[in-house]
């Protein structure tokens, strides 16, 4: 089951005196953001209204109401933001992260499990699945379409076809 809410950032410092806050961003970029006019804390239980967030290099500044002091905001510093899930729209083919992580991994032509997809590295050119086998080794995988046939949110499973010699050290 995919959550409602999704961990979006977390409260680094404060910026100014009027209880503006400085958010590292967990999404692809700082302008994701931007739109959004709840937040929330505590994984979804608290809702924070957003008067104003705007992208400020690889931060977000953010104001939310009833924060309107340099204290107040110092409080809520290491604080973790969760975005509602149907408040970031995805396009099709596209996924969260969060989602992604624990997913079992299996070959698509002959179903063999290969482990489970343990983290996410964004290279730039193209995202790299990290999979961890039952044996604990870690192999990465490049996220393009000849490698991920598909991915199956709903049964929690990615079929991929390794190239060749992906994985010669496996045993």
């Amino acid at each position: 089951m995919r959550k409602p809410f999704l961990e979006c950032g977390k409260i680094v410092s404060t910026h100014g005196v009027l209880g503006e806050m400085r958010v590292q961003p967990w999404c692809d970029s700082p302008e994701d953001l931007e739109g959004i006019k709840t937040l929330y804390f505590d994984g979804g239980a608290a809702p924070a209204e957003v008067l104003r967030a705007r992208a400020h290099k690889n931060v977000v500044l953010l104001k939310l109401r009833g924060v309107d002091t340099v204290e107040q905001a110092q409080a809520l510093r290491g604080r973790v933001l969760w975005v509602a899930r149907e408040d970031m729209p995805l396009e099709e083919g596209e996924y969260f992260i969060q989602d992604l992580l624990g997913m079992e991994v299996v070959d698509a032509d002959d179903g063999h499990p290969y482990g489970v997809l343990s983290d996410v590295s964004e290279t730039g050119a193209n995202d790299v699945y990290h999979i961890t086998f039952p044996d604990g080794r870690v192999w990465l995988i490049p996220v393009i379409s000849d490698v991920v046939v598909s991915t199956d949110l709903e049964q929690n499973r990615m079929s991929i076809r390794p190239l060749k010699g992906l994985f010669d050290d496996e045993d």
